[in-house]
């Protein structure tokens, strides 16, 4: 569902600055362009070369067995090893300490670029799709709840099979994610990357996190309405492109930029958060703002349950429960493929672990979504209360993507700490990794407040009135943060 009927005619970029109802997401004069002076060079060359894409590709695609299935086929790893001297280490460290922090935090940058120019995985889906039944895309798989499940499960079963910790693991979920994407490219959609729009686990939280992003494709003449689905035209990810209103969908393929067109489609680039700060005239969607609360909240618990001494405290309670009450098959060794059955390096699940790792998983979700939620609603009321100009969905809906900031740089320094790792071995040692780590997350936490206030600004709540609305916003920016610290920074 979308809050259609409050999208407001103003153009993303807005020459009046400050001023007017978009709130100050605009570009001032000048400075549109300051920035067209860096982005018409890199719109020409990607123009110009994007007929080479099919060899970054091929060659992606490459690399992602090496990594993928290699580690597979190398000895295991010594107790002294590091990503200097062992294989299996460089692979794991390419992987969480490179990829996964690299990619999230490009979002701000350059958008879905790495969708676009870099996966293998929606190439491939698309590659498979020129010879595929090219049936019809189904009501499930565009079901705007389909790539929320689709992320809680890779996010769970990742964590019940040890994908950070084992190649076997990491085999399974990339390599279980690349033949899912094989699958729907082979049989829906007619040239198009189902797989990249509708299913994608990953593609969709990188959307999400690219209406923070600094690039944009804008048609040149645009079709007021807001952003539409369209299975016909160029764009892989279905987009109508004379109504784009929005970056989320936008794989950065450079496909739709024509040069020479009048009506065509051109690259512009904007300040970072400007989308979301004017994000009621971004197609702002209510089930993107629930992905946001959910998905944050499994992704913590992901963390959590390896940090907290009371999640063991709670397995221990409910094994001997459980033994008590004759449940005999929670304490038997479940199958390699749904939990970590690794006794050569010491890590062996049982139907218990499995159970209390999904369960505080899925709890976190619900506990964190159910506070922020209620906070957000309170936020939405106090805004109408204060004078903003949308009802109390809308006012849910853009309210909700505040959380944006915090929850993309929680994300990095968790599942990405690997990154900040080799800062450990410099001058700074650990206090370094924690301080840069620190850095990154009040970034986050800063962002997101500052959000907050734009956000409400361009609803038209008067100056005066804007501090009561707020103050839910950075209760739950900070409760966000006291959940995240354990996983971030220790207990």
């Amino acid at each position: 569902m979308s809050s259609r009927q409050n999208l407001s005619p103003c153009p993303s970029f807005q020459h009046a600055g400050a001023a007017g109802p978009c709130g100050g997401g605009g570009i001032r004069i000048g400075e549109g362009s300051r920035l067209a002076r860096w982005s018409a060079p890199v719109e020409s060359f990607f123009v110009r070369n994007r007929h080479r894409l099919v060899y970054v590709h091929a060659f992606m695609f490459v690399l992602f067995i090496v990594v993928i299935v290699g580690p597979l086929f190398l000895p295991e790893t010594g107790g002294d090893a590091t990503p200097l001297n062992d294989l299996r280490l460089a692979a794991n460290f390419a992987l969480w300490g490179i990829w996964f922090p690299v990619v999230f935090l490009s979002v701000i940058f350059t958008g879905r670029s790495w969708c676009g120019l870099f996966c293998p995985m929606g190439a491939a889906a698309e590659w498979v799709n020129k010879v595929g039944l090219q049936r019809p895309i189904p009501r499930w798989l565009a079901w705007e709840g389909t790539p929320l499940l689709s992320f809680v499960f890779i996010t769970v079963l990742g964590q019940t099979i040890g994908v950070r910790d084992h190649p076997e693991a990491a085999a399974e979920i990339f390599g279980g994610t690349m033949l899912a994407a094989l699958v729907i490219g082979f049989l829906y959609g007619r040239r198009k990357r189902a797989w990249c729009r509708h299913m994608c686990p990953i593609g969709r939280v990188l959307g999400l996190y690219s209406r923070l992003g600094a690039v944009q494709f804008e048609p040149r003449a645009k079709i007021a309405g807001g952003d539409a689905y369209t299975e016909k035209g160029i764009c892989p990810t279905m987009i109508d492109l004379s109504r784009k209103s929005e970056s989320r969908h936008c794989i950065t393929c450079f496909r739709c930029v024509n040069q020479t067109a009048k009506g065509g489609v051109e690259m512009t680039l904007r300040r970072p958060g400007a989308e979301i700060e004017t994000i009621g005239s971004h197609h702002p969607s209510h089930s993107e703002a629930w992905f946001l609360f959910l998905d944050t909240g499994v992704a913590l618990g992901a963390f959590l349950w390896l940090v907290l001494p009371v999640f063991q405290t709670w397995r221990q309670n409910v094994g001997v429960w459980s033994i008590e009450h004759g449940w005999s098959w929670m304490t038997d060794i479940g199958p390699w493929w749904l939990m970590s059955v690794h006794p050569q390096r010491g890590e062996t699940f049982m139907w218990l672990d499995f159970v209390m790792i999904v369960g505080f998983m899925l709890g976190c979700m619900v506990m964190m979504t159910a506070v922020i939620a209620a906070l957000n609603a309170v936020a939405a009321w106090l805004a109408r209360r204060g004078g903003a100009r949308r009802d109390f969905k809308a006012c849910f809906t853009e309210l909700g993507y505040q959380y944006a900031p915090v929850a993309l740089m929680s994300l990095v320094i968790s599942l990405g700490a690997e990154l900040f790792e080799p800062i450990r071995w410099t001058m700074f040692g650990p206090a370094g990794v924690s301080a840069v780590k620190a850095a990154f997350f009040l970034t986050g936490v800063v962002w997101s407040i500052w959000l907050g206030e734009r956000i409400l600004a361009s609803q038209e709540v008067p100056a005066r009135n804007r501090w009561l609305p707020s103050l839910p916003g950075v209760v739950g920016i900070a409760f966000t943060g006291l959940l995240w610290w354990p996983a971030i920074f220790g207990v």
